[in-house]
This record gives structure tokens, sequence and C-alpha cells, in this order.
């Protein structure tokens, strides 16, 4: 390299690294915040759902829907939740029937467990746990089938085509979602009552008529309605993160386990904190009250 070629090269390295410090400048002004990001990432999530659910719907009445696809979605995730639900359901209604029976037996109310145990599985421990079931193992299975999807550039592919993803993948699972979260939550309800039912008549001295009479006075239809609504937003909040996640997955299978991670997680924490506004909500327009 001669003397003269030397300053050439220094010069262009030096605007070559100025151009990169302006780019990544400007990369640095466009990039939202933490809080832009999830503004961001909120508002994608909700058009997806909003779009998978308008899909639906006029797919539905056009008689164009994929039955068979939504089907097979329905079937798997009840294969994946239904015994969970159940081994989840006997600890639970155990649980509040024990913790509960000591606490009113020492007061003298021995015949309220009913009420309390009853409620207390079908007003929260059986929507709860529908959701938690779903946002475990429906999410995943959801995030990782689509990420997979994408990062194989099928998504991709099918856009070329002319085939929105959306309306050919995202809306056989939400309304399968839907299908399947009320049944799942009607299962937990009745395993969770019977179990705390078997142990306050065979642990508390119970007797089963006090026990149905006090659950029969405070349990209405509109819990019951309640339970099944929270169940299915529940529900719906699962198969739009997980789709949300799957779709968006990008790097591979680093990718693809990053979203089915913040799949289960962001569902997790949407399901209580809608729980906790839904609950406020209906105590404050239907107090618990006997008959």
């Amino acid at each position: 390299m001669t003397s003269t070629q030397a300053p050439d090269v220094a010069a262009a390295g030096a605007i070559a690294a100025r151009a990169k410090e302006r780019t990544d400048a400007v990369r640095a002004e466009r990039r939202p915040g933490r809080i832009g990001a999830s503004i961001d990432t909120f508002g994608r999530t909700t058009r997806l759902g909003v779009s998978a659910l308008r899909y639906a719907i006029t797919d539905i009445a056009s008689l164009r829907f994929p039955l068979r696809e939504m089907l097979t979605q329905a079937w798997f995730i009840i294969t994946v939740t239904a015994i969970p639900g159940i081994l989840m359901a006997i600890p639970f209604g155990v649980i509040v029937s024990t913790q509960v029976g000591n606490l009113v037996h020492q007061l003298g109310a021995s015949s309220m467990i009913g009420a309390a145990g009853g409620m207390g599985v079908i007003k929260q421990g059986a929507p709860v746990a529908t959701g938690l079931l779903l946002g475990g193992a429906g999410a995943a299975a959801i995030a990782a089938d689509l990420g997979a999807r994408t990062t194989r550039e099928e998504i991709d592919a099918m856009r070329v085509m002319g085939v929105d993803p959306v309306q050919r993948l995202v809306a056989p699972r939400v309304i399968a979602m839907l299908v399947v979260a009320p049944l799942i939550n009607i299962l937990i309800i009745a395993v969770g009552i019977v179990a705390g039912y078997l142990v306050a008549v065979s642990s508390l001295d119970v007797t089963p008529g006090s026990y149905w009479m006090s659950f029969g006075a405070f349990a209405t239809s509109i819990d019951v309605w309640v339970s099944l609504l929270k169940s299915m937003i529940f529900g719906l909040l699962v198969v739009v993160v997980g789709c949300q996640r799957g779709l968006e997955a990008k790097g591979g299978p680093r990718g693809v386990a990053d979203g089915v991670n913040a799949a289960v997680v962001l569902s997790v924490v949407a399901i209580m904190v809608v729980n906790t506004g839904i609950t406020q909500v209906v105590n404050m327009f239907y107090p618990m009250r006997m008959g």
C-alpha cells in the first residue's frame, strides 16, 4: 500500500464510522421505549383478537368456517387439560372445605361449610384454575405451533398465496378455546364440589343434608353463569396472547422458546388482573345473599 492510499483508506473508514453513528442515532430515536413497546404490543394483540373474532363470525355466517381445524384444536386442548383439571380440582375442593370447615366449626356454624366451599369453587376456584390450565398448556402449545410455522416461513408463504393466517389459523383456535373453556370449567366445578362434600361429610362431621342445604341457599344460577363467562374470557385472553406471540416469533428455535415463555407468563398475569376486575364488578352489582 502506497503512502497516498493510506490516507484515502483512513478517510473512508472515518466516513463509514460517522455514517454508522448517524444510523444508530436515528434508530435509537425511532425505537420506542419500554412503555411505548408495551403499548404497541397491546395494540397488536387487541387487533389480532378483534380480527380473529370478525373472521370467525363472518365465516360461520357464510358457512366457510374451517370446522375440522376447530374440532382438531378443541380435542387437542381437551386432551392436555382434562386430566390436569381433575387433579387440580380435587385438592382445591379438599383444601377449601378443610380450611373453611375448621374455622366455621369453631364458630358453631358447621352447616355453612357447604355454602363456603361450594361458592369458593364456583366463583373463584373453577374459573381461575381453568384459565391457568389453558394458559399453561393451551397457550404454550399454540405459541409453539404458530412460532414454528413462522420461523419456517410458512406464515409468509400463506400470505404470498393470498391466504390470511388470522382467518385460517387464529380464528379456529379462538372458537375452539371458547368452546372448551366452559367445559373444563364445569368439570372442575363438579369435581371440586364433590371432593369438598366428601371431606366435609367424612372428616368434619357435617351431615349431607346440611351441606347441600347451605350450598343451595347461597349458590345461584348467576354465580354459575358468571363463572362460565369468566372462563370464556380467560380462554380468549390465552388464545389471543398465544397466537400473537407465535406469529411474531423470530430467531429460530430460541425465538420460539422465548415466545412460548412469554405467552404463558402474559396469560397468567392477564388472567389474574382481569379476574380481580370482574370479581369487583360482580360483587358490586350482585352481592352474595341467601336464596
